[in-house]
């Protein structure tokens, strides 16, 4: 029962540090009552089921207290997205179970912040991809502790976690070993200290970072379109309509970007027709407004041909001999007309693709795929498309939950985007967390690249971030209007954008060394 207790505890406490509700401060010990209920099951030579078992019950309260929300989109898919990513972290620290019995402590917990970091690395990259909780996002709404993710991204985050968890934990074992305060007293001292020490380096460069770059006037459009009752049952003809009144109330003769929200544009518009789309002629209308205005919009789109030869993995079948390809995309249109389309590379599980389709097709059929009111799979591109404005000025354009992701982020900045933009229709959630921690999210996107983020969310909340992940301009969560603001271009390069993940892939180096170490060491044991 006591390591029951240890483990809920744990969970409550991973829970109530997220954003954007919480104080993440309970993330640096949040961890070690659920390592002491796994260490006294190790020096009591219990079961691997009880480590995975009470792990398990961490991580469940822990998702299902922050992400719950999944179940406004769909019930299937909460429930799923809660029992996988739950089982995927029970696993990780089952693995760390596995070699601290067969190594010493210190080998054990660097395996455990190695091998956690590795997870959520891989979390970003394959097809069931849920960064929603990778731990450096806690501190989306605390953006004033880590400036210095310009430096390592959300992973010095992670790691600065684990450290504090790991050495709170040990100082608490050596302490019922020994009975000394003094211990205690000391461990105080230094995880303090290892607490402030980086929270201090961050306000030194918060308030020395001096935003750089020339001024750009934005106009953000939020139509607050229902997405259940309205979105799919609207023409463009009357979307058309409302996003030009809308821009009437905030433009000037100095605007410079006119930015709409996610999909706001989806009456089965043809991709070979979109040059004659009422999308692309509302745009011309709209930037006709102003004389150095360009248009940035989403739109959903589909291409239908029958030649088998075009089929590809993303490819959805409509009939015999008849193939579609379904785009969540982005366009841009230029005072001369000209225009540049962009399509969402980073789906949604379930909602847009379907994951490992030919081993799972057959034993879910269309479950997976039938989410969030699509049926069909999405198709995307390889690079991270940057729109550039005659002037030379380069938006890089997040759709939705592409923003949740750092170095795929960092891309648009190595292509050149002077700063950023989120369009999204985060109202699939309804009015909780979700579409708060979407946004606070995407200020850690911007202190990692320093790009000033523009954010157009079709029910809200619509903002301008600045390069410092501060946000100095929102309309709130299902307000009807336009938002205008300035925000500064950069064209300087950070750390973090050079250097990607290094923090995640030196720790998937470590990880499968130690575990490899750990293996041949038992086995060299027993051959003795």
């Amino acid at each position: 029962m006591r390591n029951i207790v240890l483990s809920v505890i744990s969970g409550l406490l991973l829970a109530v540090s997220w954003p954007t509700y919480g104080f993440p401060l309970f993330l640096f010990f949040g961890f070690v009552p659920l390592l002491i209920a796994e260490y006294t099951i190790r020096k009591n030579k219990y079961s691997k089921s009880q480590v995975f078992g009470l792990a398990y019950l961490t991580f469940f309260i822990w998702n299902m207290i922050t992400t719950w929300w999944i179940y406004n989109s769909s019930a299937f898919g909460m429930w799923f997205a809660e029992i996988v990513n739950t089982m995927l972290m029970a696993l990780v620290f089952l693995m760390y179970h596995i070699v601290a019995k067969r190594t010493t402590f210190t080998i054990g917990s660097l395996f455990l912040v190695c091998f956690w970091m590795s997870f959520e690395y891989f979390h970003l990259q394959w097809q069931f991809s849920w960064p929603w909780l990778n731990l450096g996002n806690g501190f989306a709404n605390f953006t004033s502790w880590v400036q210095w993710y310009e430096y390592t991204g959300t992973f010095g985050g992670t790691l600065w976690i684990w450290i504090v968890n790991i050495g709170v934990f040990k100082s608490i074992i050596l302490f019922q070993e020994h009975k000394e305060k003094t211990i205690l007293y000391r461990s105080a001292i230094r995880h303090g200290l290892i607490v402030i020490v980086p929270i201090l380096i961050s306000f030194i460069i918060l308030k020395t970072y001096t935003e750089k770059g020339q001024d750009v006037e934005v106009v953000i459009l939020q139509p607050n379109i229902n997405p259940y009752t309205e979105k799919y049952n609207t023409t463009d003809k009357r979307i058309s309509i409302l996003l030009d009144s809308l821009t009437k109330t905030a433009i000037t003769q100095e605007t410079d970007f006119i930015i709409a929200p996610e999909t706001v544009f989806a009456d089965s518009n043809r991709l070979h027709n979109f040059p004659y789309s009422t999308a692309k002629k509302t745009a011309q209308d709209i930037i006709n407004m102003s004389p150095n205005a360009h248009f940035l919009s989403g739109i959903s789109l589909i291409d239908v041909f029958n030649d088998p030869s075009r089929v590809h993995a993303q490819t959805n079948v409509y009939k015999e001999n008849i193939f579609y390809d379904d785009y969540n995309s982005a366009f841009f249109v230029r005072p001369d007309g000209t225009d540049e389309l962009y399509h969402k590379s980073k789906l949604v599980v379930g909602v847009e693709n379907f994951p490992y389709q030919s081993v799972l097709k057959p034993i879910l059929g269309d479950a997976m795929i039938d989410l969030g009111g699509t049926v069909a799979k999405k198709t995307t591109q390889e690079d991270r498309e940057v729109f550039f404005t005659k002037d030379s000025i380069g938006v890089g354009t997040m759709i939705c939950y592409e923003s949740i992701y750092g170095e795929f982020t960092a891309g648009y900045v190595r292509n050149k985007a002077d700063f950023l933009a989120v369009i999204t229709n985060d109202a699939w959630w309804g009015n909780t967390q979700g579409h708060k921690q979407h946004l606070s999210y995407a200020k850690l996107r911007a202190i990692e690249t320093r790009r000033s983020i523009a954010r157009s969310a079709n029910t809200g909340i619509s903002a301008i971030i600045n390069q410092k992940g501060d946000i100095i301009t929102q309309l709130g969560y299902e307000k009807q209007g336009a938002l205008k603001g300035t925000l500064k271009t950069n064209d300087d390069i950070t750390f973090y954008v050079k250097a990607g993940n290094y923090l995640a892939r030196v720790s998937i180096f470590l990880s499968i060394f130690i575990f490899l170490f750990s293996v041949t060491r038992r086995k060299r044991k027993m051959q003795n």
